[in-house]
C-alpha cells in the first residue's frame, strides 16, 4: 500500500497467516517496514497487517458529496 493513503480511509482485503480471508475498513496510521498499522472502523480498535497480506485496497471517499 503507498505512503500516500496515511490518514485515509480505505478498504482492504486481507489474508491473515492461517489463510482466513477478511474485509475491513481501517484507518491508516502508520506504514513502515512492510507493516501497516490501522485503526479497525467496525471494531475500533488498533490492528497490524502485514502489506504481503494485503489482496486488495480501496480508498473510501469521505466529506461533502461522497
Amino acid at each position: 500500500m503507498p505512503v500516500k493513503y496515511l490518514g485515509w480511509l480505505v478498504e482492504i482485503k486481507y489474508e491473515d497467516r492461517s489463510g482466513k480471508t477478511t474485509k475491513r475498513r481501517i484507518q491508516v496510521k502508520s506504514i513502515r517496514s512492510g507493516m501497516i498499522k490501522a485503526d479497525d472502523l467496525l471494531s475500533g480498535q488498533p490492528r497490524t497487517f502485514k502489506e504481503s497480506g494485503l489482496l486488495a485496497w480501496l480508498p473510501i471517499k469521505t466529506g461533502e458529496g461522497a
